[in-house]
């Protein structure tokens, strides 16, 4: 019995007590899904649920005779070993050990359907992450983002929503000339500007630049008067920076669906679009020469001003068009990921949302997410060997590889600062968290092949009823999570919970392994208890593999 199959067996008997006149309770109060919830103390029983003491007093009596109600319709069913009432009505519900171990076959035969389910399903998702500017490499806090947004979209996905990943090109504005002028100033052996930008990557794109200058048969991009020459080096030292992006993006897995450009905005007359909606709505007023969107009115501390007294669009006016852009589009949701200093930008970006009669918090909505220490032989990497002043994701993916990079960065809710130990996660040990992950999928896959040369066959028979040892149960509980935690990590955007429960199968598992054996012992003959656990064995295995999955992260069959 899966805990879907038991939910609803909850849900009947709920149904049926209502029906029959039991409860008085409107038909309509009864949950679609009753919640179930694995007990923290095992001796406590399978599942558990407080649906008593949720609709206790909707149907007229106490939490504890509608949990007593409850128990004796489910002691009928199937599979049910025994319900118990605790506290103040809550079930604990016991399954048999056959009940229980058809799980086994069932997640088998779903593969790597196992774990998906429908929560999201009807929803188009925007997914906007990383977004970093084309100044630079991508330093660690956008390499954060990376992992997380991709395993988040994964999540989501899994959860029934038709994703799109997209990345926000910032190719407009003060921090490209800069970096135009920096190329410029590179190639010309003259010192960088002042605020310009640093680090081997400008030289080594300043003679990119040149190089193919030549060989295109071009005039030398130095030669050109000033202005030319900062758009020579902006229009192509962009294009090579951001071709390294994408790349470094694609080798760690990341693969985006729409790259949409800042500048398209403002040459497409999106913005004035935009602006031209919003004042029709009435939200926008002209003070002091400039044009400003009533924020104040949705909750934001003050308004803010989306065309300067000179004419020129505010930055908020490539984000009012850019939303609105998306709606447009069609996207039911809208997320979006930003680093650690834009807590600033919810207020007015709700505000926004609002502004054009969307629900903030719902149709749009912006994850915050905390900074990244990287700590070598105890002491803090600081500096990137390319960029100067940062650590990129290549010189991560350098240090610990794809695999252990994603892991390590999901593995955290992205609202919490982490530190992240190079010596660790390079370690092959069980205080490595991807190996222990990794490792147990790995040995899944090593008991599969030594039971095969044992024999021992799947195919050739199944009773769940042999799975009765207590290791048995525990992992059979870990198993039948998945779906749950998959559905979670989607509601509350937190897919790190993926990689928690990960380690706490593979620890189930990893004592199952060394209780009980698959293969047969000895001159032992092959008989259904070997090849139920091989049922086990493999269930565990696709689990495992199916939960890296979402976080993109590789299920090696040999370490």
């Amino acid at each position: 019995m899966t805990p879907d199959q038991l939910a609803d067996a909850l849900r009947a008997a709920l149904v049926h007590a209502v029906d029959d006149g039991t409860f008085a309770l409107d038909p309509a109060a009864v949950p679609a899904k009753v919640h179930l919830e694995r007990p923290r103390q095992r001796e406590h029983g399978d599942w558990a649920t407080n649906v008593a003491l949720q609709l206790a007093k909707k149907a007229g009596t106490n939490p504890r005779a509608l949990a007593e109600e409850l128990a004796r319709r489910l002691a009928d069913v199937p599979g049910v070993a025994a319900v118990e009432i605790a506290g103040p009505g809550f079930l604990n519900i016991r399954l048999d050990a056959a009940a229980a171990g058809e799980l086994a076959r069932s997640v088998v035969e779903q593969g790597a359907d196992y774990g998906r389910n429908a929560s999201f399903a009807g929803l188009t998702v925007n997914l906007e992450f990383v977004s970093a500017n084309p100044t630079g490499p991508i330093h660690i806090g956008g390499v954060r983002w990376a992992a997380v947004g991709d395993s988040l979209a994964r999540v989501l996905q899994a959860s029934g929503a038709d994703v799109t990943r997209e990345y926000y090109f910032n190719d407009h504005g003060a921090q490209i000339d800069r970096f135009a002028r920096s190329l410029l100033a590179r190639a010309r052996g003259e010192e960088a500007p002042e605020d310009g930008y640093g680090g081997q990557y400008i030289a080594d794109i300043a003679e990119r630049i040149l190089a193919d200058a030549a060989a295109a048969g071009e005039p030398d991009p130095r030669t050109l008067d000033d202005a030319a020459a900062v758009e020579a080096f902006r229009v192509r030292g962009v294009d090579l920076m951001f071709d390294e992006i994408k790349a470094s993006l694609r080798d760690f897995g990341v693969e985006f669906d729409v790259y949409f450009h800042e500048d398209a905005l403002h040459e497409s007359g999106a913005v004035e679009r935009a602006v031209a909606r919003l004042r029709e709505a009435g939200h926008m007023y002209e003070a002091d020469g400039a044009t400003w969107l009533r924020t104040t009115e949705f909750g934001d501390d003050k308004d803010r001003v989306v065309i300067k007294s000179d004419g020129q669009a505010a930055y908020i006016a490539g984000d009012i068009a850019y939303y609105l852009d998306k709606r447009e589009r069609g996207f039911d949701r809208c997320f979006i990921m930003l680093g650690s200093d834009h807590h600033g930008y919810v207020g007015r970006m709700m505000a926004v949302c609002a502004a054009f009669g969307d629900t903030p918090h719902v149709n749009l909505e912006l994850l915050i997410g905390q900074l990244v220490n990287l700590v070598k032989d105890g002491q803090p990497v600081r500096m990137s060997k390319r960029a100067g002043t940062v650590v990129t994701i290549d010189d991560l993916v350098d240090a610990v590889g794809v695999d252990a990079a994603r892991y390590s960065l999901s593995r955290s809710s992205s609202d919490q600062q982490i530190d992240l130990d190079l010596d660790l996660l390079t370690r092959a040990s069980n205080e490595n968290p991807v190996y222990y992950v990794q490792y147990a999928h790995a040995r899944t896959a090593s008991v599969a092949r030594n039971a095969a040369e044992a024999g021992v066959r799947r195919e050739d028979g199944f009773d769940a009823s042999l799975l009765d040892h207590e290791s048995e149960a525990v992992l059979l509980g870990q198993i039948a999570e998945l779906p749950r935690v998959v559905a979670q990590a989607a509601e509350l955007r937190e897919p790190h919970r993926v990689a928690r429960y990960l380690e706490e199968l593979a620890g189930a598992y990893h004592k199952w392994y060394d209780q009980r054996r698959v293969t047969p012992f000895g001159d032992e003959d092959v008989t259904d208890v070997h090849r139920t656990r091989l049922w086990l064995n493999d269930a565990t295995r696709q689990v495992i593999a199916n939960g890296l999955a979402l976080l993109g992260v590789s299920a090696p069959e040999r370490m």
